[in-house]
């Protein structure tokens, strides 16, 4: 006999605001009183709709109000669970060999072609083979970079419990599953997946190990012409928008589908071209209609910067997957196929005005970087965030440099540590995106770089803010 749904949930809706949802208990407001079991079934389907996460002892409750806190220290590898889910695709594919002979040699050859592509800007076709190329080449270092992101947000009290996402150009998962993994088991993800090509169907896969309270839809439609229905509390644009033909109004689009304290993730790779985009649509739909939460700063009332916005993070790489590792180890030039690097550039933007950095300078004595052509061959004082780890490499004979901004500048600045002392060092220690407070830097013009250095010496006080 069917369930009455419309019971079941009615009485759910009664009593969800007053304890624990117990199916045990629910059953008796039904008048042909489900097992159980049934009864915890209608709850598990419409627990996005309700607004409720089950819990381990059966029952179901109200996610938390309060923001999530974690305690985020970095990601060390893709769960086993996902890497495992990518090689049965590829044994259904290709057979329980499908790392070696001719399956192993198209699939290597695939990986050579979108990359190549992605390097010449050649669009790339996801049929089913780019799409599993991808889940091996791509799936671990994506699953990684978006938690660093999310645990910006989760420090500043920006992420809620009850979440409704929308995850545009999904491809295969890797920032979904990172998100849902970052997320405490007691979060509700009412989670939408716009991608319409056959990277979709992996990632149907992929979503059959997510925890019990993410609730999955896949939109098999493009971004341009998918409907946003409602709002949504994040907008995850993960190495999409270099694919989009006009990315700035699918962005604006997919802002005015934005909750007013919702915020949209735009990430993409590190490379100049796909980095130096983002900041382009960044710098596009800035004040009309979006606010630049972060990570570049905008410290100066009325000015933008207009340099090349060349940014990017870099956090330790992730263990190879065991899919990666085959396939590399089968071809003649291992290192061609591991791909464990993260390291990535990011933009959120959000509706509320809100900033990571909420600071407003004025006044004569720090040096507005937008102006450093006055001051070249001065010393001056700043107040600039740090925007990229040591960009000179871990060489003895180098010194330490890092791209820094305070959101005025139209030439690429750096801070270079020539004299390390116990008074500068917070440059070195300080995160990606940190505000640094600078005294006494000499400022010159690097002619070889056509930038601006701010030299660091013993003169030097560095306080990170």
């Amino acid at each position: 006999m069917p369930v009455d749904r419309d019971a079941v949930l009615d009485a759910a809706k009664y009593l969800r605001g007053v304890r624990p949802l117990d199916p045990g208990e629910l059953r008796e407001y039904v008048e042909d009183q489900p097992h159980d079991a049934v009864v915890r079934q209608v709850l598990r389907e419409h627990a996005a709709d309700l607004g409720v996460v089950e819990r381990d002892d059966g029952t179901f409750v109200v996610p938390p109000e309060e923001p999530v806190r974690t305690s985020f220290h970095g990601v060390q590898a893709l769960p086993e669970r996902y890497d495992r889910v990518v090689e049965e695709e590829l044994v259904a594919e290709y057979g329980a060999d499908w790392h070696r002979d001719d399956s192993g040699d198209r699939l290597r050859e695939t990986i050579r072609r979108f990359k190549d592509d992605y390097y010449r800007r050649n669009p790339v076709e996801y049929d089913r083979e780019v799409a599993l190329g991808y889940a091996v080449y791509h799936l671990a270092s994506y699953y990684a970079a978006v938690q660093y992101v999310l645990a910006d947000l989760a420090r500043d009290g920006l992420l809620g419990h009850d979440l409704r996402v929308l995850d545009l150009g999904a491809g295969v998962g890797g920032p979904a599953l990172g998100l849902f993994d970052f997320l405490p088991d007691e979060a509700l993800v009412d989670y939408h997946a716009v991608e319409p090509s056959a990277a979709a169907d992996v990632l149907d896969e992929l979503l059959e190990e997510t925890p019990r309270n993410v609730h999955a839809t896949i939109h098999r439609e493009t971004a341009e012409d998918f409907d946003p229905d409602g709002e949504y509390d994040l907008v995850l644009a993960c190495s999409v928008l270099s694919e989009l033909e006009d990315a700035e109004s699918v962005v604006r689009r997919y802002l005015d589908g934005l909750a007013d304290d919702g915020t949209v993730i735009a990430l993409a790779p590190a490379d100049k071209h796909t980095s130096t985009h983002l900041r382009e649509v960044e710098r596009t739909v800035e004040d009309d209609p979006a606010t630049v939460y972060g990570p570049t700063p905008r410290l100066w009332p009325g000015r933008r910067p207009s340099d090349r916005g060349w940014t990017f993070d870099e956090q330790p790489a992730v263990e190879v997957p065991a899919v990666q590792a085959r396939l590399a180890d089968a071809s003649q030039d291992p290192g061609e196929f591991r791909h464990t690097d993260v390291r990535f550039s990011y933009s959120l933007l959000r509706l509320d005005d809100r900033r990571q950095h909420d600071v407003e300078l004025s006044g004569d004595r720090l040096l507005t970087l937008g102006d450093a052509d006055d001051r070249v061959t001065d010393r001056a004082d700043l107040l600039v965030a740090k925007l990229s780890r040591n960009l000179a490499g871990d060489g003895d004979d180098t010194n330490p440099v890092f791209k820094v901004s305070d959101g005025s500048e139209d030439t690429d600045c750096y801070a270079v540590l020539v004299r390390p002392t116990s008074l500068n060092r917070d440059v070195e220690t300080a995160d990606y995106g940190d505000l640094l407070s600078v005294e006494d830097a000499l400022v010159l013009w690097n002619d070889d770089e056509d930038a601006y250095n701010f030299v660091l010496d013993e003169e030097t006080v560095v306080d990170a803010v």
